[in-house]
């Protein structure tokens, strides 16, 4: 894994503009900004083409959608690819709400992404596949992860991540699973949201390579997390969100190399 991807960030500070989940913009904000990148964020679809020919990336959240955020996210979709420049996105809920699903689907088939990144239950909705969602949260089922995540990639043609205590990472044939990380994570709410911006500033800065961009945003996040948990005297999910700005903001290359769980 390329980790020397995270000085390359810090070297370009590439600008991300996310239409962001409302509930957790300011976290998206912050964590990228402490990481390296620049964001930027828009809810106005009349700028969306000056917006996505500055950015590096693109991220495109569900979380709080409305039918205006729709269009404009289909407008920035295409214009991204027209634009080539690498698209995230974040299917918010589509495992529990049939709406979003249908929504996420319709911009699927409008525009091309590079990577998607959702909890299990998103992952197996998109993919046609059985799980029992639950909200935001992954909820419960009996299917082989790794084989959902495949599915999902194969099907729509892209890299697709499947987060949760372990990250599975795939392209559809190529597998990586990072298994740093903390429980911290789930107890804060936008750790996922955080994550898609994330992915999408490395894409911005490896746009040939969004599988090497992917994983090492995977591994940069948990490992954060990891090496904040470790430094809790008690399970303080406030203090860790907090902290966890901090970490991203100083967190080395060696630092995530000797804690590294990748497999």
């Amino acid at each position: 894994m390329e980790l020397q991807l995270l000085n390359t960030l810090r070297d370009h500070n590439p600008i991300v503009f996310n239409i962001a989940n409302f509930v957790t913009v300011q976290d998206v904000a912050n964590g990228l900004n402490a990481l390296g990148a620049s964001p930027i964020m828009s809810a106005e679809v009349q700028e969306a083409e000056t917006m996505v020919q500055i950015a590096g990336a693109v991220c495109i959240n569900l979380g709080t959608l409305t039918t205006t955020q729709i269009d404009q996210m289909r407008v920035v979709g295409k214009l991204a690819n027209q634009y080539h420049k690498p698209v995230v996105l974040d299917p918010v809920a589509v495992g529990a709400v049939p709406y979003r699903k249908e929504v996420a689907l319709g911009l699927l088939s409008d525009f091309q992404v590079d990577v998607i990144r959702g909890n299990a239950g998103e992952i197996a909705a998109l993919a046609g596949m059985d799980w029992q969602a639950k909200g935001i949260d992954a909820g419960s089922g009996q299917g082989d992860l790794v084989e959902i995540a495949q599915a999902c990639a194969q099907q729509f043609q892209c890299c697709v991540i499947l987060s949760g205590p372990t990250d599975v990472i795939t392209d559809g044939q190529r597998v990586v699973k990072v298994a740093n990380g903390t429980p911290l994570f789930q107890r804060h709410v936008g750790s996922g949201d955080l994550l898609s911006s994330i992915v999408a500033a490395f894409t911005a800065v490896s746009s040939t390579d969004v599988y090497q961009a992917a994983q090492v945003a995977c591994l940069v996040l948990a490992g954060a997390g990891e090496l904040v948990a470790s430094q809790l005297t008690a399970d303080r999910p406030a203090t860790f969100a907090i902290d966890l700005i901090d970490r991203l903001s100083l967190v080395t290359v060696s630092e995530i190399q000797t804690i590294a769980k990748v497999d």
